[in-house]
């Protein structure tokens, strides 16, 4: 059984055959998919979604969202994060972060706006006892800067592609590491090289769905421009995701769905107690020897 520890099922993407892309990823063995929010609007749906396919979700401001955020989300976040205290599918403050990629977002404004809600967010995470999960865009230091300044309950850095220095940060503060599609791409050479050596105990796996496809999904600039559509990722693409890493690892895809799963446990501890299946596995790994 696997977990997508990073999926946007809500996405307007899916609304046509939401469903049907859940029933896919049934089949391919995904037990649970983690669903994070990316802005105030998508609060309700993220809970919703996640509540009728028993997955779980997190709750927070994106950073490719901050720009049109209001300070009056964040008093809503709090509040929203106080009153959903009892639920159990809730695991998370996510998606947030800092996004240096995206030529818009890195202006002076924009990137004291991105770290003052990064910030803010973390504050409420510590708040609310609980991990978050962080989307790193060319911004790893930075992040890490704000962990170090506000300490959490770790979580997950999500699309990890930074060095090994920073990969060990991250680590030393009590998070994973999210692999999903680009570590598909054989020209990935050192994100392939840090999945293979990193310590198992530092990986969970992703898809981003909607986004980030895997190599097989992906279509180049040029073949979209003579009609081959971009295909969409979906969660039930990531145990052929999780057999590129077993590969580069050199491991069963049985013993990095348990490792994996696991990680995912450690550091969103909220997952455990939803549904009977995670319960039983629990209790499996609780009396082996």
């Amino acid at each position: 059984m696997w977990i997508d520890t990073h999926c946007h099922l809500d996405a307007a993407e899916f609304d046509a055959d939401r469903d049907l892309v859940r029933e896919r990823a049934s089949h391919a063995d995904i037990g649970l998919c983690v669903i994070p929010a990316v802005e105030r609007r998508n609060w309700a749906k993220v809970r919703e979604v996640a509540n009728r396919y028993g997955d779980v979700y997190a709750l927070g401001i994106h950073p490719l969202y901050v720009a049109h955020a209001q300070v009056d989300d964040l008093h809503a976040l709090d509040e929203l994060l106080s009153a959903s205290k009892g639920d159990p599918r809730l695991v998370a403050v996510g998606e947030i972060g800092l996004d240096y990629f995206v030529p818009a977002l890195c202006k002076p404004d924009q990137r004291e706006r991105q770290w003052w809600f990064y910030t803010a967010q973390l504050h409420l995470a510590r708040k609310h006892g609980l991990p978050v999960i962080l989307h790193v865009r060319r911004s790893a230091d930075m992040l890490l800067k704000g962990l170090r300044q506000t300490h959490v309950q770790g979580g997950i850095a999500h699309a990890f592609n930074g060095s090994l220095q920073q990969a060990q940060s991250f680590t030393d503060l009590g998070f994973v590491l999210g692999f999903g599609g680009a570590m598909t791409f054989e020209r990935a050479t050192q994100l392939r090289h840090l999945a293979a050596t990193l310590p198992i105990s530092s990986i969970v796996l992703e898809t981003d769905a909607p986004d980030i496809p895997p190599q097989w999904v992906y279509r180049t600039a040029g073949q979209r421009a003579q009609g081959d559509v971009q295909g969409r990722n979906e969660p039930a693409e990531l145990p052929r995701i999780a057999d590129v890493l077993a590969q580069l690892r050199g491991c069963s895809a049985l013993d990095l769905a348990r490792d994996t799963c696991r990680n995912v446990r450690r550091v969103l501890p909220g997952v455990l107690p939803v549904g009977d299946n995670w319960d039983h596995d629990s209790q499996n790994e609780t009396q082996a020897p």
